[in-house]
């Protein structure tokens, strides 16, 4: 019996043991990732980038105490208030398949294989596990679950950071063309003197340029937005009721088909950023267009009150379902109504137009009322 435990004392842990076969660990790790297709292939130093460092940490935290307030954050995948300050390995992994085009599955599955790896050749060394050896294998799970956590957070940001620059220079680079054809149809509607059908032509394609103009200009919004600016205004004396008429022409010009009524009672003047006010009404009044049904009027109402201004955009047509009310405003949203499917882009830039004059919009939508959009736009900040 005395012999026995001595054995057992003398057993290597497995932070020790990571420490003396980290290079056979780091090759299997290597054999596993060059095995995963990405855009551009690998080199060792790419394929092992933060590996070894990574396992150090692993190593190090196992021949740390821990309390059970710890292990409860290191489930979540909250960091050890220790480490707050820089990147650990795993953040930075992150970080570098997202640049190396590694799917979010496939740097997963890295894990998966280092893990499967580390205990493999630590169980076929130990034979039978004790106590000891339980508690390791815990521990060990537990740094490993933590740093995939980390490492899918700053993939993930790095993913929607590249997409989100994308987007800016798309935007920006599409305002170019779509401005040349705004300015070149606009002149030969004014001056150039066409016969009917080619005037019909050129206006229908200036309508098409000025939409495709502002959907341009949600696209850089969104950019602007998700990049981590909120959307500017500048606040001037503004009477709402004067931009909710010129959206309603505007809009009635461009759907001829549709009927649009205007309904403005009380003092509509607040101190607001005309254009971006003029940018969220439209997109309000040109998303009910969209969903409403044609035979049915489009009711805009201006109401105002003693210190803010009610403003809403009313349809007939099929309802938002339930289920989508919840995240109605996010960016990119798949959104169905009946048989129309978009994306919520513009009831995104709504939000922040909204939220940025300080106030607040809500939603009514059902088969018997119809679809309302409700904008409540305190008079000033």
């Amino acid at each position: 019996m005395p012999s026995h435990s001595s054995a057992s004392i003398s057993r290597t842990r497995l932070s020790a043991f990571i420490r003396e076969h980290i290079e056979q660990i780091l090759s299997s790790w290597e054999t596993f990732a060059r095995s995963v297709e990405t855009e551009t292939p690998l080199d060792t130093a790419a394929l092992r980038d933060h590996a070894k460092d990574m396992l150090s940490a692993v190593a190090a935290d196992l021949d740390l105490p821990q309390t059970s307030r710890e292990q409860a954050d290191k489930a979540r995948g909250q960091r050890d208030a220790r480490l707050e300050g820089r990147p650990t390995a795993a953040q930075q992994h992150g970080a570098g398949r997202a640049s190396s085009g590694f799917t979010v599955e496939q740097m997963v599955s890295e894990f998966r294989a280092l893990r499967a790896s580390v205990l493999h050749l630590w169980m076929r060394e130990r034979g039978d596990a004790n106590a000891d050896d339980l508690q390791d294998l815990t521990r060990f799970n537990e740094s490993i679950d933590q740093a995939i956590a980390e490492s899918i957070r700053t993939y993930t940001f790095g993913v929607r950071q590249s997409r989100d620059r994308f987007l800016a220079v798309l935007g920006h680079d599409l305002r170019t063309p779509v401005g040349a054809i705004m300015t070149s149809t606009k002149f030969l509607l004014d001056f150039g003197d066409l016969p009917d059908p080619h005037q019909l032509l050129v206006g229908q394609m200036h309508k098409s340029a000025r939409r495709m103009n502002r959907l341009v200009g949600d696209l850089l919004e969104l950019a602007r937005t998700r990049m981590g600016d909120s959307i500017p205004i500048t606040r001037v004396s503004t009477d709402v009721g004067v931009l909710l008429a010129e959206v309603v022409d505007e809009t009635s010009a461009s759907y001829p088909t549709h009927r649009l009524e205007l309904q403005v009672t009380g003092d509509l003047r607040g101190a607001w950023d005309c254009e971006r006010l003029m940018q969220a009404l439209t997109n309000l009044v040109s998303n009910a267009v969209h969903h409403g049904v044609a035979d049915k009027p489009i009711v805009v109402t201006a109401t105002g009150g003693a210190h803010e201004v009610t403003l809403s955009v009313h349809n007939e047509g099929p309802p938002i379902e339930p289920e989508q009310m919840d995240g109605l405003f996010t960016a990119m949203k798949d959104i169905q109504r009946g048989s129309r499917r978009h994306l919520g882009l513009g009831l995104y830039i709504v939000d922040k137009i909204v939220d940025a004059h300080d106030g607040r919009i809500e939603v009514r939508s059902s088969t018997e009322e119809g679809t309302t959009f409700v904008i409540y736009l305190p008079r000033a900040g």
